[in-house]
């Protein structure tokens, strides 16, 4: 006998999911600091955009990613897939802590890497919904035919000037300490990651991004180029072109992503040959 459900939680189907990724140097700068990490089998994605001199900022991005990806991907592939926020949430604050120490037990460790950094997004793609975990200015949107909506707010000096009113947000983009962020990966012990779970349903986009192209494509730019309709991969590479062609001041690095209803098995059918 099928086991029943639990109370108040009705049944319904899983989401699939399709990904594309894109990233770029830039024309400005003379390597990249981003990284990032898909691993479509457990839904887990990660982007970090390193800083710090001497190539340390692409030490500490792929350090936060490698160090994400190891700790939390064999979990997701067993019970984690199915965790509930409430349980979910606390093993991504602990990964994310524990690679927030080995960043930091890196630098201690190599003195050209000291002040290294990184800005991280987060993502686990769950059967109703997403997971989203971000520090710094490194951002996460959804979007879709039901438009386009920031779900990630920057930790950054600009976002607090903002939400005090003493800079409107239409003058933000010429703001000289618009990079400035207020939290960031591997820069002091006990860093907190902002966590937020979103419903999705089929149809929906993510975009993750660096601020490589946030900064350069606002809100009205990003949703001309996100069409629900189209290929994810080949809008990826739009995406990189387009800020490029705005200015290409910082290395830039996209994840796409889209959510597609649950798999239809294949009928069955038979014929019969009349004699």
């Amino acid at each position: 006998m099928p086991l029943a459900p639990p109370p108040n939680r009705p049944v319904t189907s899983a989401l699939r999911y399709d990904y594309a990724s894109a990233s770029d140097t830039g024309r400005m700068r003379q390597n990249n600091e981003d990284a990032l990490g898909v691993d479509a089998a457990t839904g887990l994605v990660v982007l970090a955009d390193g800083m710090g001199g001497y190539n340390a900022g692409e030490v500490a991005s792929q350090l936060a990613v490698d160090g994400l990806m190891q700790r939390l991907a064999p979990w997701l592939a067993g019970a984690g897939r199915q965790a509930e926020p409430a349980t979910l949430g606390p093993r991504l604050q602990s990964a994310i802590g524990e690679t927030n120490q080995q960043i930091l037990d890196a630098a201690r460790r190599h003195p050209a890497w000291a002040g290294m950094g990184t800005t991280l997004v987060l993502a686990v793609l769950q059967a109703q919904g997403v997971q989203l975990a971000h520090i710094g200015d490194s951002r996460a949107y959804r979007w879709g035919p039901r438009g386009l909506q920031q779900l990630s707010r920057d930790h950054s000096l600009l976002q607090e000037q903002i939400d005090a009113g003493l800079i409107a947000a239409a003058q933000a983009h010429a703001a000289a300490h618009r990079h400035l962020v207020t939290r960031a990966l591997g820069v002091e012990p006990g860093v907190q990651a902002e966590l937020a779970w979103h419903p999705l349903q089929a149809g929906d986009g993510l975009l993750l991004c660096s601020d490589g192209l946030s900064d350069m494509l606002d809100e009205a730019g990003l949703s001309r180029l996100l069409d629900p309709d189209a290929p994810l991969q080949p809008t990826a590479q739009a995406l990189v072109e387009a800020a490029n062609q705005a200015g290409g001041r910082d290395n830039i690095s996209l994840v796409l992503i889209r959510a597609l209803g649950p798999a239809v098995p294949a009928r069955r059918w038979w014929s019969r040959r009349r004699g």
